[in-house]
């Protein structure tokens, strides 16, 4: 078994944090995992990107090559069609759709979306939204990761004490938040 993933995303947008909570999830399930982060400007808004690949047996390479991806986790629409020519052909695309405008040529909002609707397996989620719902503006990211759990090859078990254990510095309150979110993606679209 192997599955790559690209996540993308604008700075401060939690893309690492994903990261992290996928990887943590995966080698606990005694899976290997190799992971490659660019974080360009990203305190300023600028681009996220890491490649993440899960495996049962030893991975030579944290890079990703191009169309052989078979998840985009965007966190910005934008990002999700910046992204496509790593997807493979039977990949799909979770984004979310609220635009961080960190450009000022951004492109009309609408026809980003369409692009994404005309793929093949898209989900769009107003990730920002959910969070919101869920207590903690601040958990698109961990929505995103809730509406992706079905198609990664990880236990939801897992993922929730990749969670649990990621946040529980930060305190119960914020654990519980995330855990929500993470579920309010879960149950999306079903």
């Amino acid at each position: 078994m192997k599955y790559d993933i690209i996540l993308c995303g604008v700075g401060g947008q939690g893309g690492i944090s994903v990261s992290v909570v996928i990887a943590q999830a995966a080698m606990a399930q005694g899976l290997q995992v190799k992971q490659s982060e660019v974080h360009g400007m990203a305190q300023r808004g600028g681009e996220v990107l890491a490649h993440l690949r899960i495996s049962d047996s030893p991975i030579a390479s944290s890079l990703i090559p191009k169309g052989s991806a078979q998840l985009i986790l965007a966190f910005e629409p934008l990002e999700a069609l910046r992204y496509l020519p790593w997807l493979a052909k039977t990949g799909q695309v979770v984004t979310a759709t609220a635009p961080i405008k960190n450009i000022p040529n951004y492109p009309d909002l609408e026809a980003v979306l369409g692009e994404i609707r005309a793929l093949p397996k898209a989900t769009m989620l107003d990730a920002d939204a959910m969070a919101r719902e869920a207590g903690n503006a601040r958990a698109a990211n961990m929505v995103l990761v809730g509406a992706a759990a079905k198609l990664l090859p990880l236990k939801v078990e897992s993922i929730e004490k990749a969670i649990a254990d990621t946040f529980a510095r930060k305190g119960e309150a914020v654990v519980a938040a995330n855990l929500k979110a993470f579920e309010h993606g879960r149950t999306a679209n079903q």
